[in-house]
């Protein structure tokens, strides 16, 4: 019976690399248009700070994309995810990600302090394993 659930899991995962794969792919190619059309919108080859904005937003996201795929190789290869690091590099970029594209002024300054303590409390658990994995 374990041999099938592995087998299962497997399948789902090496699946799910496959549509994540493709997703990144896409991504890419949308951002390539994307920063053209910045590029290509009046005045020309100067991008506003706005369109900066939603090109590193989503420059953001597929780099969340690449992450969540070495995050599903690890899984793979250890058929678990050991490797901490990688999640919290996932979770770091994407609240990187957040804030880049939110606009402070439109949310509470009790939310951008939760944003804050999130950032924090990333970043010590980053920290704290990567120490633990060079002792």
């Amino acid at each position: 019976m374990e041999t099938l659930v592995t087998r299962v899991q497997t399948l789902v995962v090496s699946t799910l690399m496959v549509l994540l794969i493709l997703v990144v792919l896409l991504s890419t190619a949308h951002l390539g248009v994307l920063i053209a059309e910045e590029i290509w919108k009046p005045p020309r080859f100067l991008i506003p700070v706005q369109g900066l904005l939603e090109v590193f937003g989503y420059f953001l996201l597929v780099l969340i994309g690449v992450e969540l795929l070495e995050t599903l190789k690890g899984y793979i290869r250890k058929s678990t995810v050991t490797h901490a690091r990688v999640v919290l590099e996932v979770a770091l970029i994407a609240v990187a990600r957040k804030v880049v594209t939110t606009e402070p002024s439109a949310v509470s300054g009790l939310t951008l302090f939760g944003i804050a303590a999130l950032i924090l409390a990333l970043g010590v658990a980053f920290y704290l394993e990567g120490r633990s994995s060079h002792s």
